[in-house]
């Protein structure tokens, strides 16, 4: 399988996940799904009970919270595509991790893993940064990596995919493989 890197962004609830998989699901039945987000009360547990629902039985979950690079490093050329859903939750975790340094190296691991994934891989994130500016230290820090880590991110993909109400647009495009 080649390798090929898809960056899913846009804005919440605008069918990022949703184009993820079912573009995953066009390169075969050995589906890897890391998904980064925690069950911190009863709503979210609902978001990821009807995120596991949507998916169905044929994917293999692993939640990595923080370890997504170490998922992928672990699963390399296990499968035949993988979905990261999602780097904003994951940078979140990040944050109540560390400083900056620890998120920006979290995030060159995750791209070095990425390029050895040896399978296609859909990395789902979120675009924050193109609303008000937050009025406090904690958003805005948060709003600054976050609108990093999606440039480091799409400059190493091979495509980029913005989600607009449910529809693609395509930002970058490499054509060739089943992503």
């Amino acid at each position: 399988m080649t390798p090929h890197i898809v960056l899913v962004t846009g804005g919440a609830r605008s069918g990022k996940s949703r184009y993820a998989e079912d573009r995953a699901r066009e390169c075969g039945a050995r589906l890897l799904y890391i998904a980064t987000a925690e069950a911190g009360d009863a709503e979210m547990a609902r978001r990821i009970a009807e995120h596991r629902a949507r998916r169905g039985d044929g994917w293999t979950t692993i939640e990595a919270p923080v370890e997504a690079a170490s998922a992928l490093t672990e699963n390399r050329c296990a499968f035949d595509a993988a979905v990261v859903d999602c780097v904003t939750l994951w940078l979140s975790n990040l944050i109540a991790c560390g400083d900056e340094i620890y998120v920006e190296r979290a995030v060159e691991e995750l791209i070095a893993a990425a390029r050895e994934f040896g399978a296609p891989l859909f990395i789902v994130t979120n675009e924050v940064g193109a609303g008000i500016v937050p009025d406090n230290a904690l958003a805005r820090r948060f709003r600054d990596l976050a609108g990093w880590t999606n440039q480091r991110l799409a400059a190493s993909a091979d495509e980029v995919v913005l989600m607009v109400a449910g529809l693609p647009v395509f930002v970058k495009k490499k054509e060739g493989t089943c992503a």
